[in-house]
């Protein structure tokens, strides 16, 4: 009876173990589904590098333990990494505190640049994390909804009500993001872009591809941000901050 019994776990250990298997042996080879979307179609429109990605993804990881260790609980760090160049925001307590940690991220291999936005200010609550994370979701489905942006080609990364808008752009892509965001909603104190600019032609490389193999066609009236105030903003740059428009009042009946 023993024996028996024994029999049977030992089938059902091996049945699990080769479940076990062939999922991962299948995740090799067909891409997975995220919230409805292929990953593999979402990696090869990144206008990264697969090898930028990985270092990306390595880079964040390497640079928020090293930033825990140096903060505790007298701060808060988050790292946000695209094609190398590095962003530090949130709270830390003093100016002792936020040079050590930019020294030690600056330490991690491969970074090409460091923006230390870190703020000396007691460590924001759960309630302000969780309005920039609506804040991020906001700018990204106002991304999504504009024709001529696609939102593969943005990181986006709010902290303390600032979005902060990364990614490999043209400078018309940049200045229509940097409007499509500052009018997405909610409460947005400002918007800074740091992009990494590209040309045109490099960018038509990277319009996703329907089915039919043909690319993804324009809307019949697509969606575009708000047209630009009179005074025309000056050549985007690396990084640039840019004042929420005040709201205009209605005008009176």
């Amino acid at each position: 009876m023993r024996s028996v019994f024994q029999a049977r776990v030992y089938r059902g250990l091996f049945t699990l173990s080769l479940g076990a298997t062939l999922l991962l042996s299948l995740q090799a080879c067909v891409p997975l589904m995220v919230g409805g979307t292929v990953a593999g179609a979402i990696v090869a429109t990144d206008r990264r590098t697969l090898g930028s990605q990985t270092d990306d993804t390595a880079i964040e990881l390497k640079a928020a333990g090293r930033a825990s260790k140096i903060t505790g609980d007298k701060g808060r760090v988050a790292v946000t990494s695209y094609n190398r160049m590095v962003l530090l925001t949130g709270e830390v307590a003093d100016e002792k505190m936020k040079a050590e940690v930019q020294k030690q991220v600056e330490t991690i291999s491969g970074i090409k640049s460091i923006e230390n936005e870190l703020v000396i200010a007691p460590v924001s609550s759960v309630g302000v994390r969780s309005n920039d994370a609506l804040i991020t979701g906001r700018v990204k489905a106002a991304i999504i909804d504009t024709a001529d942006l696609y939102v593969s080609a943005f990181k986006v990364q709010t902290d303390r009500s600032v979005v902060y808008l990364m990614g490999r752009v043209t400078e018309r892509e940049a200045k229509l993001a940097g409007e499509v965001a500052r009018n997405a909603g909610g409460k947005i104190s400002k918007v800074v872009l740091m992009f990494e600019y590209i040309d045109e032609d490099e960018a038509k490389k990277f319009i996703p591809k329907q089915a039919d193999g043909n690319e993804k066609p324009a809307a019949a009236e697509p969606k575009s941000a708000p047209t630009p105030a009179a005074n025309p903003e000056p050549k985007a740059q690396p990084k640039a901050e840019a004042n929420v428009p005040a709201a205009k009042e209605a005008p009176e009946k």
